[in-house]
């Protein structure tokens, strides 16, 4: 959101923000809690209020959960204002919004009502948050919320469209546009070495299976960027070096100076940012094969791929990538020419226009009708 708020500001446009923050859940009466979750009348009121003043071409919406809630939708449709929803996770269909259950990929509420992510307390592993939530989209299930109120949702990639056509939503507004990063060409000295990770340190991101793949490897050294629930984890192990969290720049620093950049991930990543932001640096990525990632990983020209949760695949993947140093140099270049072909600041504002365009454009001819 931050990402394309700026890209539209530094084409010209007018862009203005309609925020609530979470810290308000702190003093807020769990049933309270609740009812905004499903309908927040406080929500739809002050965006009203941010339309009549703002009058904007568009709504775009990037989250709503949980005390905006879908009740601006509407508001938006009432003031015949088009409405583009970025869909960055699969909360529409999965309470716990990641499609993983036990460490492992679960379907089972995909193309259902989540009755099943409910009374498996899958959402924050409480039943009560899990069932307020199922409830949620259930209900604008019912009512024909994300069916009708939304003029065109944007999927990062062709992998999560399709699952989100399985769920329900309406396949001829689902568009493809990726993320994407403004970077300019890396600068790259001296010679490139270890492995990196960067982003939440937590299960689904694969931390044990890349731990006991490094532990398994004489010499090598994996670099941690970032932080979280399973940080503790990286104790103890003498080819592990903890940078904690870092800025975009350190980032950027760390890929431009590494052998590639490991996402090992267990769950259907919705779009693989870090992966597009190594490629921004000519680094390639070892991936798991996996969701979108075979999709962005081009196996043996951008990077590596291994099967996910597979230590010994992944431990054969590194040890190659140590031991070709300059097949793997040739990758990042290849990577990065990848990048500036499809993953640009420049492309990404074309796409975004024409959906925005067409978005006004099936407003107007649905109310001619």
């Amino acid at each position: 959101m931050e990402a394309e708020f700026a890209l539209l500001g530094d084409h010209g446009h007018s862009v203005e923000l309609f925020t609530r923050h979470n810290d308000a859940l702190t003093h807020m009466p769990k049933v309270v809690a609740a009812a905004q979750t499903m309908w927040s009348v406080k929500s739809g009121h002050a965006f009203e209020k941010a339309l009549r003043s703002f009058q904007p071409d568009v709504v775009h919406v990037h989250n709503t959960f949980p005390l905006i809630s879908p009740s601006i939708y509407w508001v938006a449709e009432r003031m015949s204002v088009p409405v583009v929803q970025t869909l960055h996770n699969f909360r529409l269909m999965c309470p716990q919004a990641m499609f993983l259950r036990d460490g492992r990929v679960c379907e089972d509420c995909l193309g259902k009502l989540p009755w099943r992510g409910a009374v498996r307390g899958c959402y924050r592993d409480s039943i009560v948050q899990s069932t307020v939530l199922a409830s949620m989209v259930s209900m604008h299930r019912a009512i024909g919320t994300w069916k009708n109120k939304v003029t065109r949702y944007i999927a990062l990639n062709d992998f999560c469209r399709d699952k989100f056509i399985i769920g329900g939503l309406p396949g001829e507004r689902i568009v493809v546009k990726p993320n994407f990063v403004d970077s300019k060409s890396p600068t790259i000295k001296g010679v490139r070495s270890d492995f990196l990770f960067v982003g939440r340190l937590s299960p689904e991101k694969g931390i044990d299976v890349l731990l006991s793949a490094a532990n398994a490897i004489d010499g090598v050294t994996v670099r941690f960027a970032g932080t979280g629930p399973q940080s503790e984890h990286l104790q103890g192990f003498s080819c592990v070096h903890a940078l904690g969290q870092l800025s975009k720049n350190e980032v950027n620093a760390e890929m431009s100076r590494a052998c590639a950049v490991i996402v090992p991930s267990i769950w259907f990543e919705t779009f693989g940012m870090v992966a597009v932001e190594s490629f921004a640096n000519g680094t390639p990525v070892i991936a798991s094969r996996i969701g979108v990632l075979p999709n962005l990983i081009i196996d043996g020209k951008t990077g590596l791929l291994f099967e996910p949760g597979n230590v010994l695949d992944l431990v054969e993947k590194m040890k190659w990538a140590q031991q070709h140093p300059h097949q793997m140099a040739e990758m990042g270049r290849n990577a990065r020419s990848l990048f500036e072909a499809e993953y640009s600041a420049e492309r990404n504002y074309a796409q975004l226009m024409t959906i925005y365009e067409d978005a006004i454009q099936d407003l107007k001819n649905r109310s001619r009708k």
